[in-house]
């Protein structure tokens, strides 16, 4: 905030705060200022506490957020998953075909030969959603809470969740696209894959 005003200041700007009756030209303004932004800094710390004690109390609840914009195979409605049934039939597919012994690329030429569209409407799929589908245990009707994680409350910058926080997994929170069995399946096969078995791709 300082090098801004600063940099504005040489600039023969002059910042005017309406609310605190404050200019940047004023003798005291940098000491107002300074602690005006210490004391705004320090309401969204406790904000960003608040808002992650109740995510925690709502995750140890088995509530699930669900505020997907697109979410292949399913559609939000007042707050709860349901299944997209045109979608989930090629959802389906995906883990049968991978189960049959695709790979996710021949799996994404199928799909893009087949006209299949993306969750986002996009016409070129990659196999790192096909992937990241059948990996998603959303598809089997259960939800892992907690993901991922706001890091830094300032920036608001969000990372994946590998153990830096508790995650919550609630089963059977929604109606599920495949089930369980086959779901469990693909994630044996996966490992089996990765671990020197066929190719992922």
């Amino acid at each position: 905030m300082l090098n801004i005003i600063r940099s504005l200041e040489e600039k023969e700007v002059t910042v005017c705060f309406e609310k605190e009756n404050l200019t940047s030209t004023d003798e005291r303004a940098e000491l107002m200022i300074t602690l005006y932004t210490a004391l705004a800094q320090n309401e969204v710390r406790n904000l960003s506490e608040n808002t992650k004690w109740g995510y925690t109390q709502r995750f140890m609840k088995g509530e699930t957020p669900n505020n997907y914009k697109n979410f292949f195979g399913f559609y939000v409605e007042e707050g709860e998953l349901k299944i997209n049934e045109e979608e989930a039939v090629v959802g389906r597919d995906i883990f049968n075909w991978y189960l049959g012994g695709q790979s996710l690329r021949q799996i994404k030429t199928r799909l893009e030969e087949g006209g299949i569209l993306t969750a986002s409407g996009g016409r070129v799929w990659h196999e790192s959603v096909i992937q990241g589908m059948l990996c998603n245990e959303k598809y089997a009707g259960d939800s892992m809470l907690q993901k991922t994680y706001t890091e830094d409350f300032l920036t608001g910058k969000r990372v994946k969740n590998v153990g830096q926080r508790d995650r919550y997994y609630v089963s059977n929170s929604h109606e599920g696209i495949v089930s369980k069995d086959t779901f469990e399946k693909v994630q044996r096969e996966m490992e089996s894959s990765t671990g020197g078995g066929r190719s992922l791709l």
